[in-house]
């Protein structure tokens, strides 16, 4: 009994763990098989905590709390894995198929990790967890490995040095006590230190994730690096990477791996992200566990998280435009309302790039130079209130002119229904801006109320709702502003103006929430309520508690145009 004790101590906890550790002395066996294998030896583990229904406060920092040191190695060792155990998972491949960048999207974390684009980036095994944030159990446990820089070496050297007659477990044990496995070999061409550290962290794994560039072609050193694998007598699960591509050979692999009874596969891109894609993922690796409580229980919340960052972000995007649809400047009738119109569009500006980091934060994508962010793509730079930019989407002002031409003096038709034609028009004022008498009486007194006009309302709506699905979209992983943009949106926007020809119809515009002179009932709502706005009235928190209500009724209609349109 204290033997074993004994060996809980020093031995990992995992589904195979006992397998990188030798067994009792045998007389029989050569003595290099039964030299001490240290898995950790060399390993670099850095365990990082990721709950798998994330917080949804958009102020949230990057969740990368380092385990303490006794709780890197976990002991105990056993043959099977407990229906309450975490999944130990490797993920392993080729040198530079992406495995950091299908860690960072899968941990939502740009800051996990290396990526580069070039070979052999992660040098060290680096770990993180999932975990249930409402119970705090550890659900899974990731494990980044270094790339399999040579493959072929190896077996070459597997096959000259290991019998063919001990199965593949003995083999790769024998691998690791050498000293080929410890960079010590007398010929640096066969230093398969990195190697060793992918087999060592495979051992001591419930299961792996083999990662594959689907932009390669089949060549023999992927399938010596299958054969290595499958020596680890643990479930393998092919996962295709950059799947976007369109030099993607996906046909070509699945062939060579159904060959090696890999018959279980998914498509995970780390780039141009789907979540089903993620679902899938795990709902696949389920089916080769006898146990997967865990998993279905990581699907859930993960499924319930989506939820409700989506129903966040749409409650983020329609709060944003009720407090700039009631933003409201009083001005006397005879007042120059150029100086105060440039004011009011400064603050929509700023207003709109808080709402777009409200957005970037919910998602985890934090504006820095880690990764490029989709405030860095030259269509969230422009100007709302740029008349061309109206025009990209297909956008016609209230008056069919384009914004910055005429400004109409009346009654706004968005507020009450009807325009009195009240005044002259205003020529030459800065676009964006619709200046009008709220009543009757405004106009007998003198008094011009300047607000936003429907048609840089609608812009501004569907910019934000532009964003919003481009985030739903983008994998963590991606270091290049233009992969953010979906692919789906552009076609769209493209099909709107093609060689300065007329706008299409406001009724049968595919991109904008609604046509411009239709605005939800909430937001003519707030034409007439300009205490909902903390721009006019400069009171942040007691205009946000006002307008609440009419931003959960119009989220729920902006929610329902989203899904549409993905």
């Amino acid at each position: 009994m204290n033997h074993d004790n004994n060996n809980s101590n020093t031995q990992p906890k995992g589904l195979f763990a006992d397998k990188a550790y030798p067994r009792e002395p045998d007389v029989s066996q050569p003595t290099d098989i039964n030299k001490p294998i240290d898995i950790n030896k060399e390993q670099k583990v850095n365990n990082s905590i990721y709950p798998a229904d994330e917080s949804l406060s958009a102020s949230n920092t990057p969740l990368s709390t380092i385990a303490p040191e006794s709780s890197q190695h976990p002991t105990a060792n056993k043959t099977t894995i407990a229906s309450d155990e975490p999944l130990k998972l490797a993920v392993v491949g080729h040198t530079n198929t992406g495995k950091t960048s299908i860690l960072r999207t899968l941990l939502r974390d740009v800051y996990f990790g290396e990526v580069k684009d070039e070979a052999a980036t992660t040098r060290h095994v680096e770990s993180a967890q999932l975990t249930d944030n409402q119970t705090g159990e550890v659900l899974v446990t990731l494990y980044d490995t270094p790339g399999l820089e040579d493959a072929s070496g190896l077996m070459d050297w597997l096959e000259d040095n290991t019998a063919s007659r001990r199965d593949g477990i003995e083999r790769l044990q024998q691998f690791l006590a050498a000293d080929v496995a410890q960079g010590d070999a007398l010929d640096s061409s066969e230093d398969y230190s990195q190697e060793a550290k992918v087999i060592r962290q495979l051992l001591a794994s419930d299961m792996a994730i083999y990662v594959v560039d689907a932009r390669e072609p089949v060549l023999g050193k992927y399938k010596d690096e299958l054969s290595i694998l499958s020596w680890a007598a643990i479930p393998v699960m092919p996962v295709f990477n950059f799947t976007d591509s369109q030099d993607a050979n996906i046909d070509e692999w699945q062939t060579m791996l159904a060959r090696r009874n890999l018959h279980i596969s998914t498509r995970f891109d780390s780039v141009a992200f789907e979540f089903a894609d993620e679902m899938q993922l795990w709902q696949n690796l389920a089916t080769m566990l006898t146990h997967a409580e865990m998993l279905e229980q990581l699907m859930q919340r993960r499924t319930e998280n989506w939820a409700r960052l989506y129903e966040e972000a749409n409650i983020i995007i329609a709060d944003f435009l009720l407090n700039v649809a009631a933003f409201v400047h009083e001005i006397n009738e005879d007042d120059d309302p150029l100086p105060v119109l440039q004011q009011m569009q400064e603050a929509v500006r700023q207003s709109e790039r808080s709402m777009q980091h409200k957005l970037l934060n919910l998602y985890k994508f934090y504006d820095n130079a880690v990764a490029a962010t989709p405030l860095e793509l030259q269509a969230y730079q422009q100007d709302p209130f740029d008349p061309e930019l109206l025009k990209s989407y297909g956008i016609r002002t209230t008056s069919g002119a384009a914004a910055g031409a005429l400004l109409g003096l009346g009654i706004d038709a968005a507020a009450l229904g009807t325009t009195l034609g009240l005044g002259a028009a205003l020529g030459g004022i800065a676009g964006g801006l619709l200046s009008n008498t709220g009543s009757i009486a405004d106009k007998i007194i003198g008094v011009k109320r300047l607000y936003i006009d429907p048609a840089t309302l609608t812009l501004l709506a569907t910019r934000a709702m532009d964003l919003l699905v481009a985030l739903r979209h983008r994998g963590h992983a991606a270091t290049d502003a233009t992969q953010l943009l979906y692919a789906k949106e552009q076609y769209a926007k493209e099909k709107i103006t093609t060689d300065n020809s007329e706008l299409v119809d406001d009724e049968s515009n595919p991109i904008t929430p609604w046509p411009t002179h239709k605005l939800p009932s909430e937001l003519k709502k707030a034409r007439g309520k300009p205490q909902w706005s903390s721009l006019s009235s400069g009171k942040s928190e007691q205009a946000e508690s006002l307008r609440i209500d009419a931003a959960w009724s119009l989220s729920a209609k902006l929610q329902s145009h989203n899904l549409d349109r993905e």
